[in-house]
């Protein structure tokens, strides 16, 4: 059985955690309120595609978007 793989919303919330900064300190530094940071670790809600930029440019991530390989039958 292959592990798991990991969505790209979870992978986002470990980017966070292992970043070592604070969730107030990532909430300044995104204009990200605390209240929608911790809702979004939570899993409760997800995050607009401008918040997630702003987030991926503090932790140096870079995100890359690949076109599906077209299905058959279709």
């Amino acid at each position: 059985m292959s592990p798991k793989q990991l969505t790209f919303t979870d992978e986002l919330r470990q980017a966070i955690r292992r970043s070592g900064k604070s969730q107030y300190r990532i909430s300044k530094e995104t204009s990200i309120s605390e209240g929608q940071l911790s809702r979004f670790m939570h899993g409760q809600v997800g995050l607009s595609l401008s918040a997630i930029d702003r987030l991926c440019r503090i932790l140096g991530l870079s995100i890359t978007v690949r076109k599906s390989p077209k299905r058959k039958g279709r």
